[in-house]
């Protein structure tokens, strides 16, 4: 599994290695994955799962096991999967997406709550084009690999975190082994960029 991270790593890391791109990222990824969570409350499920119902500050609160828990739950393993240590993180920040979004779905309604994730959506989408375009100067990973780009962006984006203020390496040698990919990446990039306008 060692390699495998390196290499989506790399991959990420080739398209963040801008600073302000790389906070921009850090601040606008979870609110679209926890906007998304919040919309897919919405949705029905064909058939009846279990809910939990509570009161939060007078209101009826229900958390429903629908598509807004599905995709946590596969979002969550995926990341553990990955790396016990911080998937296991990851996965409880998808729990509290799940947990908060139903909390948020119950209080706004479908009515004002997807006002809300149009706008979350818009802004965090903005700012990260703006990230790659001003910044970075070079396109998002999604154009190159869609699936990575949402299925890990989340997960990156926090492992980014750990590694930048705590250190964090699922393994010794980890960070070198991937700083040296990523440098690789983008100097093949440019090499290939300079190529085409040449």
């Amino acid at each position: 599994m060692g390699l495998l991270l390196e290499k989506h790593f790399a991959f990420y890391g080739a398209y963040h290695s801008n600073p302000i791109n790389i906070a921009i990222h850090m601040i606008f990824v979870w609110p679209i994955f926890f906007t998304v969570v919040l919309l897919f409350n919405f949705i029905p499920l064909p058939f009846d799962l279990p809910h939990v119902d509570f009161s939060l500050f007078g209101n009826n609160v229900i958390l429903i096991f629908n598509f807004g828990f599905l995709l946590t739950l596969i979002y969550a393993m995926f990341y553990v999967c990955f790396d016990y240590k911080a998937g296991s993180l990851a996965a409880l920040l998808c729990l509290f997406c799940w947990i908060a979004s139903s909390v948020l779905a119950s209080l706004l309604g479908f009515q004002l709550a997807w006002k809300v994730v149009l706008v979350v959506q818009l802004v965090s989408w903005i700012a990260q084009f703006v990230g790659h375009g001003a910044f970075e100067r070079r396109a998002p990973a999604l154009l190159d690999n869609i699936l990575q780009a949402f299925l890990m962006a989340p997960f990156f984006v926090l492992f980014e975190a750990l590694h930048n203020f705590f250190g964090y390496e699922p393994y010794p040698g980890f960070h070198v082994r991937v700083t040296s990919m990523v440098h690789e990446e983008i100097e093949d990039y440019r090499n290939m960029k300079g190529e085409l306008l040449s």
